[in-house]
This record gives C-alpha cells, sequence and structure tokens, in this order.
C-alpha cells in the first residue's frame, strides 16, 4: 500500500520550538548550585531526572506505545542525553567557574554539527556553519571577564566536554526515534532509562540531604522544566529542523545566565558579556529554520508515515 504523506512547511513556530528550550536551561546553572547547597552532585542528577520523568507521566501522550525493536536506541538515548551530561555538570561545578562551565557547554552545537554531517556525509551550508561560529564566539566573549573569577580544573573542563559531546550523539540520535515514535514516548521512556541508571549513587546522596526550601524549589523546576519539558520541546525541533539547526538552543544559554545573573545575584556584569550575549543570540538567529519566502517551492522536512515510512517530498 502506498502512504502519502504531507510537506511541513517549516514556520516561525519551529524557531520557538528551539528557543525555549535554551531560555528554560539559561537557568539551569543557578537551579545547580542553588540544589547543590542540600544535596551532593548525584542527588541533584538523580532528583532532576525522577522529578523530569514523574512530570512527563502526567501527558498521556507520553504513555503511547513503541517497538521493541526501538527500545536499544531509547536506552541509549537515555544513557547519552540523560545519565551521562547530567552527572557531569554538578561534579564539573565544583571544579570549573559558572562561567568557563557556560563557555564550554555552547560547544555542543559544534559537535552536534560534526556529527550531523558525518552522519549525513555532507557538510552544512555557509550560512550554519557561520551562525555555529558566530554563536561560540559570542559564548567566549561572555565568559571572559569572569574566567578568573573561579577554580578551574583539568577535570572539570574535561567533564564539561563529555557532556558536550555526548549531547551531540544524543541529538543526532533522537532525530529518527522522535519522527517515528513523537517526542514525548521516547523522552518519557529515556527518562525512566536514566532514572534506573542514576539511582544507585543518587538515591544515596538524596536520602543524606538536608533540604531547604530555596534548594528544593530550584531542583523540581529543573525537573520539571529542564529535564522534562525543555527536552520535549527540543526533540520535537530536532525532528522537524534537524540536530544542527535544533542545537541553537545552547547559543541562548549564556544571555539568559547573565540576565539572572544581574537580577536574581545582584551580580555586576562587564560590558564585554553584554555584547557576548548580543552575539550569541545573532548566531542562533543565523542558523534558525527559515520560513520559505516563494510559495510555489515551499520547503519540506522529513515527516513520518504511518508505518513509520519516512519520506521526503
Amino acid at each position: 500500500m502506498e502512504h502519502k504523506c504531507e510537506a511541513q512547511t517549516v514556520s516561525s513556530t519551529d524557531w520557538l520550538l528551539v528557543a525555549v528550550p535554551g531560555i528554560i536551561w539559561g537557568a539551569s546553572f543557578l537551579f545547580i548550585a542553588e540544589g547543590l547547597r542540600s544535596v551532593a552532585p548525584n542527588g541533584v542528577t538523580f532528583t532532576r531526572v525522577f522529578v523530569g520523568f514523574a512530570a512527563l507521566a502526567f501527558f498521556p501522550a507520553a504513555r503511547n506505545g513503541v517497538e521493541r525493536s526501538a527500545w536499544p536506541a531509547i536506552a541509549l538515548l537515555g544513557f547519552l542525553w540523560f545519565a551521562l551530561p547530567m552527572s557531569m555538570f554538578p561534579i564539573a561545578e565544583q571544579r570549573v567557574s559558572s562561567a568557563l562551565t557556560g563557555m564550554l557547554n555552547a560547544v555542543t552545537p559544534v559537535f552536534v554539527a560534526i556529527l550531523a554531517a558525518a552522519i549525513a556525509r555532507k557538510a552544512p551550508s555557509k550560512r550554519v556553519i557561520f551562525g555555529l561560529l558566530t554563536g561560540l564566539t559570542g559564548s567566549i566573549v561572555v565568559a571572559l571577564p569572569s574566567v578568573h573569577e573561579g577554580r578551574s580544573s583539568t577535570v572539570g573542563v574535561a567533564l564539561i566536554l563529555i557532556a558536550s559531546a555526548s549531547y551531540g550523539f544524543a541529538q543526532n540520535l533522537s532525530r529518527p526515534l522522535q519522527q517515528r515514535y513523537g517526542a514525548l514516548p521516547v523522552i518519557w521512556r529515556a527518562l525512566g532509562v536514566a532514572a534506573l541508571l542514576t539511582a544507585p549513587l543518587g538515591l544515596p546522596a538524596v536520602a543524606r540531604a538536608h533540604w531547604t526550601p530555596g534548594p528544593l524549589f530550584c531542583l523540581l523546576a529543573l525537573g520539571v522544566f529542564g529535564t522534562g519539558i525543555a527536552f520535549v520541546l527540543l526533540a520535537t525541533a530536532t525532528g522537524r529542523v534537524g540536530a544542527t539547526r535544533a542545537s541553537a538552543a545552547a547559543f541562548l544559554m549564556p544571555p539568559v545566565s547573565l540576565t539572572l545573573g544581574i537580577v536574581v545575584r545582584n551580580e555586576h556584569v562587564a560590558v564585554l558579556s553584554i555584547f557576548g550575549s548580543v552575539v550569541c543570540i545573532e548566531g542562533a538567529w543565523m542558523i534558525r529554520p527559515q520560513s520559505d519566502t516563494k510559495p510555489q517551492q515551499p520547503r519540506t522536512q522529513l515527516v513520518p508515515c504511518p508505518e513509520g515510512v519516512v519520506t521526503r517530498n
């Protein structure tokens, strides 16, 4: 039987799906730092993963079925997108300044683009490459004035780079899964795998924690929004516009972190950092999904057919 799949025109909705996770994750460093006041790094990781899993369980669509053959890829996604990188960042923040952490986290889109090009055996367009370089440059500029404020170590830097590379693999892996089964079923199951993987070290840390309202609220927000909703939005964006463009969310994190530092913590921010934030936004804008201005030749994306056969119209 022949299945006809309708073309999907890229719209401003795709850009919002990329931007909103970046805005949410811009607050992640603040939430992690607050959480570490009450619980050890392994407890931070387990709490945010478990809360994210529990939050998505309230969405009926998350329980939609997936084929048994998809479970190995989903389990790998749970390790690469959740268990591994989310274990790296709390530990790294004990060794590396928050400024350097934010700067290195902006390397993620570069890993995504390299892996996407390797998988497709095709280099990104010149505009996408220039946007990636612009966003990375902006992130470095944001961090430069404050790098000296924290203690950096080789171990901390290595952990952040490992996490960024892991995100690069995960975003490319998530696209075909999301296209076939939808974002919610895939992310919910991957979070369940990650909760099991992080429980052996996370549960004892949670049991020994000294909870206070502030850190508890921050970890709950980190779990519901930063680990649950934001990842679903990004997985949806990845399925619609590709892993490279969806990774532009990372370039929106430094400006949001900068704003929270000023408003919440009354931090002094250098003019150079403000300029770098503007450059970050420009880099994300350059690699945004673009709407076609020619109705007779609309841009299309990969869309799933009923039996999971993916075609390009």
